[in-house]
């Protein structure tokens, strides 16, 4: 089967040099606007660079544990922000020191299947390290924040995970990459919310004990040099090899769609974040 990763155009967006100003919800917004876009073929398929400052985000889950305002407010403590996503998944930390990527998809001419969706951005990301002499796994890693079947590692210490969204034929696949800062560090935060938000407590619902040391960022695992931007340069190289790059702006249409995505996930927050 062809790489999905080969398209006749690419849609280049570059949001992560938008400061602490661009928050969690307006991300999440713009990957169902460009969702909807794709899917409804009035946009090109989708690669989206993005940064966000101290935000730790959360799945639906996490808003679920028996004393969640008390893991908000540690969280809060230590100067990050909140963000419930509208989606799957469980808590991830972000800052200025990792990477989101989104590739987004159309399956208006065929379905794409989880597995397809998810081998397309662990293809990119392989391709992206291989000049770096970094070779990872794709697996689950037990006691990493946000395990699933496509958490990437080296040598069982996790830095990448990865995540679907799926909005009116449009497929969202988002990463989140640890490039620089400590791992460890972004483990034990997800790892004192949890401890508070459960206080012991048994629940329905599993949720990861986290291992800090099982998580930690390429920069080190690998020891080399590696920042968010080089890696957007080499991630606009790599993906110029599969189709042509144009850079456009929200057009009105995706504007409106945008205002309106951005509206509900703000509403869906407003009853978890004081």
């Amino acid at each position: 089967m062809t790489s999905l990763l080969y398209q006749p155009t690419w849609r280049w967006i570059d949001q992560s040099t938008l400061g602490p100003t661009f928050n969690g919800m307006q991300s999440f917004a713009m990957d169902d606007t460009l969702c909807h876009s794709v899917g409804s073929g009035e946009s090109a398929p989708v690669i989206r660079t993005w940064v966000h400052h101290q935000t730790v985000i959360l799945g639906i889950q996490d808003t679920r544990l028996p004393h969640f305002q008390d893991g908000i407010d540690i969280i809060q403590q230590q100067g990050y922000h909140c963000v419930t996503r509208n989606s799957g998944g469980l808590a991830v930390v972000l800052d200025e020191g990792v990477l989101n990527i989104s590739l987004i998809f159309s399956e208006q001419n065929r379905s794409l299947s989880i597995d397809e969706s998810f081998e397309a951005m662990v293809e990119l990301i392989k391709m992206c390290l291989e000049p770096h002499h970094i070779f990872f796994e794709a697996k689950e890693i037990v006691g990493s924040y946000c395990p699933g079947r496509y958490d990437l590692s080296v040598n069982g210490k996790k830095f990448a995970g990865i995540s679907q969204r799926r909005i009116r034929k449009g497929v969202a696949v988002q990463i989140y990459l640890c490039l620089t800062g400590s791992g460890s560090k972004r483990a034990e935060l997800i790892k004192s919310f949890y401890e508070q938000g459960l206080k012991k407590e048994k629940t329905r619902f599993v949720y990861p004990k986290i291992e800090p040391e099982k998580m930690a960022s390429l920069e080190e695992i690998s020891k080399a040099s590696l920042t968010v931007q080089s890696l957007i340069l080499t991630l606009l190289q790599t993906i110029q090899q599969f189709g042509d790059i144009s850079s456009i702006a929200l057009s009105p249409f995706e504007q409106e769609l945008f205002n309106g995505y951005y509206q509900r996930i703000r509403e869906r927050n407003r009853p978890f974040i004081k």
